[in-house]
């Protein structure tokens, strides 16, 4: 197995003014993907009613890109350490076009939540444009054009909400799904004729029987988790899909420790800068996702309840808009860090920084503005510590598992935003009080969310700490490894 580091020694010499139009082909094209999440929310609790379903079927909206999604991401990742990552993201983008046409102009249940699933495997598009940004980018400009790339995981959502609440209430609910076809049809051509080959295959034969395992297990694990609200806690349903996900991630986990060519190297995922970033990406995904599940309630909340703020979603979604350009705004900051005191230590300012955020909007709930900056503040820290995730992992795996290296860290955010979901759901339904003949959560669960979020994000940050310290030989260039070594 090839153990030179992730860095960008394959990749073919560009000039600048090509590499910056790569950087921002690779930026725009991650965040079409990444506004696929937050796509349907302004719509949600009409798609019973739009798809002539119940409302439990419809929920599946949301559901279906979250489990496609999370498969997706180191399954692409995989892909384009083999095949190379232009081609895969071509793919992506290309199935991207297809889903959104599919929602556009389908009108039953099953062609919808079909396309929504086809949206969320085409934003493997993402952890591949992280990958290869750092292998085409300028060795100068890398930690920049990863810090941005990688805040438009959390920038997309953000920007999602406002924009998808416009078009929704301006026009029929298939504009939503038109406009993401126009944008998909964009990120195609300019994937395509923008973005250069990497020339860092590494052909070998794609595990299916690990595959296969991954899949059962982690849609498994995430539907029990993320419908666990809905099934009930207490709920054999619930439980079996927990612990059955579990017990199928493990035995994969046996399977490819076993496996000559592994869809997912468990040995490398093991090496301890490895592991401790992934796990900090789990808590600080469920601090980051906090604050998008509190926070728009919190503003749409009806005034008869003494707290609630009786803002539209559209001006819920203008309010959290700020936040999501905070993080692109931060992205360069947060790779200057880099450059300067490391990923590690910056990861862990940046978990801080969301932490104080949830405990600035703890006590400031009485007006929009005041959890618009509490969402600023988190943001902001989102964007520092973003950026770092990648830098992380890709300093410290061989070159031939960047893609799926990448992407299994994605997933580990992912599941930390699931995980938020569920918390925040079952933190909310705890502490309730009646209005109007039905039960509500009171201030004081709201405040319980923040407090949440902030130990998360806390202890994600100390997490970030136990990630062995490296001297980086220069800016944006990772050491080289002995032979047969990995960083450490």
């Amino acid at each position: 197995m090839d153990t030179t580091t992730a860095t960008s020694a394959a990749a073919p010499r560009i000039s600048d003014s090509r590499a910056t139009a790569v950087i921002i082909t690779l930026c725009f094209g991650s965040l079409a993907g990444a506004l696929m999440q937050s796509l349907v929310i302004p719509i949600q609790s009409e798609l019973p009613a739009l798809l002539d379903t119940s409302a439990a079927n419809a929920s599946w909206a949301i559901t279906a890109t979250l489990l496609a999604g999370g498969v997706s991401m180191p399954v692409t990742g995989r892909l384009a350490d083999m095949y190379g990552k232009k081609r895969v993201m071509v793919a992506c983008a290309a199935i991207l076009v297809v889903a959104s046409l599919l929602c556009a102009v389908g009108t039953g249940l099953v062609p919808f939540l079909l396309g929504r699933a086809l949206q969320g495997i085409a934003m493997g598009y993402i952890p591949v444009a992280i990958s290869a940004v750092r292998a085409l980018a300028p060795r100068e400009k890398q930690a920049t054009a990863v810090a941005t790339v990688s805040a438009t995981l959390g920038v997309g959502g953000a920007i999602g909400l406002p924009l998808s609440a416009w078009i929704a209430q301006t026009f029929d609910w298939h504009a939503l799904f038109y406009v993401s076809t126009a944008l998909a049809v964009v990120v195609l051509a300019a994937t395509a004729l923008v973005v250069p080959a990497t020339g860092d295959t590494h052909p070998a034969r794609l595990d299916l029987v690990g595959l296969a395992l991954m899949a059962v297990g982690l849609v498994s694990l995430l539907v029990g988790i993320s419908k666990g609200s809905t099934w009930g806690w207490g709920s054999g349903t619930t439980w079996a899909c927990i612990v059955g996900g579990l017990v199928v991630l493990v035995i994969f986990g046996l399977f490819e420790l076993r496996h000559h060519d592994p869809l997912v190297d468990v040995r490398t995922m093991g090496h301890r800068p490895v592991f401790f970033t992934n796990i900090a990406a789990v808590l600080i995904g469920f601090g980051m996702m906090a604050s998008s599940i509190v926070v728009p309630q919190l503003l749409q909340m009806d005034e008869r309840t003494g707290y609630g703020l009786g803002q539209t979603i559209l001006q819920a979604g203008m309010w959290m808009f700020p936040g999501g350009l905070m993080m692109m705004v931060f992205a360069p900051i947060s790779a200057r860090l880099i450059n300067a005191i490391g990923a590690r230590l910056t990861l862990a300012i940046g978990a801080f920084v969301v932490a104080c955020g949830y405990v600035f909007g703890a006590f400031m709930m009485d007006a929009p503005w005041k959890l618009m900056v509490s969402v600023i503040i988190s943001s902001a820290g989102v964007g520092i510590g973003y950026a770092a995730f990648p830098t992380l992992i890709m300093d410290n795996v061989p070159l031939a598992e960047a893609g799926s290296s990448v992407g299994v860290n994605s997933l580990m955010r992912s599941v930390g935003t699931t995980t938020a979901g569920a918390v925040m759901a079952a933190v909310l339904t705890s502490k309730t009080m009646e209005l109007g003949g039905f039960s509500i959560p009171s201030e004081s669960a709201f405040q319980l969310c923040f407090f949440v979020g902030a130990g998360a994000a806390v202890a994600g940050a100390l997490v970030a700490l136990l990630v062995p310290a490296r001297t980086r030989r220069s800016a944006g260039r990772p050491d080289t490894p002995e032979p047969g070594k990995v960083n450490a």
